[in-house]
């Protein structure tokens, strides 16, 4: 199957992606693996006519919208993300008509017509700095309120809140942590920043999943506890088998990040299945505040 699927992407020009949240044949497969937002803009600067996205629905929206020429699949349309449910275009345009007028801060696991609503987008990593970047005191930050308080904990000004989370990432708790830590106590804990603030409050370092991998290669340290869903185990071990790495809590699954297969990869290169594409008026206002992110980044 595999050799099937290799032979398919290269007749029909195409790029293989996958999160780093895949079930490891999923990411052994693909050609890129990453964040989700580094996987879209990596992939619209190849010459791929098509991009299979390994990931959730939001995820194949974003590249979308950065590679509107390219044609975007999502091998499992059911893919999604429980936390970018908890947002519709229409709750935030009712929520911004009760607000004084502010900036919207939208992190970039949401949907795309959310995007659309939004000044500008953040990422895990660059929540803080894209905060800071903006001339105004108070701002809504959506739809995470993990990241949100995390993130206030670095500026003075004031953030309003979206109530939505990652039921993943919500679920660790400080009793889980200590677990770990009594059971692994060299090791050194990295958190995502989707966790509650009193389990980024205990951690070593509060990373991005590509931000882990990064701390973990240029860390002295051998040992690690891995405070994010458990497909990250994968990257961080194929790349750095000369250290060890544990889940801080074997719950920490993500479902929806679990279904794709190599078959479903396959059925969606034959058929061109599973095609994800962000109308023309959506796209536009949505790859502003994306870019805007982007550009600061830089």
């Amino acid at each position: 199957m595999k050799e099937k699927i290799r032979a398919l992407l290269d007749e029909k020009k195409a790029v293989l992606l996958a999160h780093n949240y895949q079930p490891p044949e999923i990411q052994d497969l693909a050609d890129l693996c990453g964040d989700s937002l580094e996987l879209s803009i990596r992939a619209a600067d190849t010459d791929a006519e098509i991009i299979v996205f390994c990931g959730v629905h939001f995820m194949a929206e974003t590249a979308s919208i950065l590679s509107p020429d390219k044609t975007v699949l999502l091998p499992r349309a059911e893919a999604g993300c429980p936390m970018a449910d908890m947002i519709t275009p229409m709750e935030l345009s009712a929520r911004l008509r009760t607000m004084p007028e502010m900036p919207v801060v939208t992190y970039v696991n949401s949907p795309a017509a959310v995007k659309a609503l939004s000044t500008i987008c953040c990422t895990s990593a660059n929540a803080a700095e894209v905060v800071a970047s903006l001339d105004a005191d108070e701002l809504l930050m959506t739809p995470d309120r993990n990241l949100a308080r995390n993130t206030a904990r670095h500026t003075e000004k004031t953030i309003h809140l979206w109530d939505g989370c990652c039921p993943i990432h919500d679920r660790l708790t400080v009793a889980d942590v200590r677990a770990a830590r009594a059971a692994h106590p060299e090791a050194l804990f990295m958190v995502h920043p989707e966790c509650r603030p009193e389990v980024v409050e205990i951690a070593d370092a509060a990373l991005s999943t590509s931000g882990m991998i990064r701390f973990a290669a240029e860390s002295d340290a051998t040992e690690f506890i891995v405070g994010t869903e458990v497909g990250l185990l994968h990257p961080l071990g194929q790349k750095l088998p000369a250290k060890t790495f544990y889940a801080a809590s074997e719950k920490m699954v993500c479902p929806d990040m679990k279904m794709i297969t190599p078959r479903d990869i396959l059925a969606c290169l034959e058929n061109l299945s599973g095609q994800v594409k962000v109308p023309e008026e959506v796209r536009v206002p949505a790859l502003s505040a994306v870019t805007r992110m982007i550009a600061l980044s830089r």
